[in-house]
């Protein structure tokens, strides 16, 4: 009996929310307590927008802000 193997190549599939520098597209509005847990503990997170995610990038003031989530959070804010 014979046996071969052979290495199979799995395509590179890119994140809709990331660019090629691993940086998100969009940073999204998440409760303040969870940012921390979430970057020290790899916790998943979950946006106002309602996108689940773990942190692992910090915004900087003039980042690209998920429109669905600032809607939601102007919302918020105005009642």
């Amino acid at each position: 009996m014979k046996t071969s193997t052979t290495t199979l190549e799995r395509p590179e599939v890119k994140d809709q929310f990331t660019t090629d520098d691993d940086t998100p597209k969009f940073f999204h509005y998440v409760k303040r307590d969870q940012i921390i847990e979430s970057a020290v503990s790899g916790k998943m997170v979950q946006a106002l927008c309602g996108e689940v995610f773990p942190v692992r990038k910090q915004a900087k003031p003039g980042s690209p802000v998920c429109p669905k989530c600032e809607e939601i959070y102007k919302g918020l804010r105005n009642k």
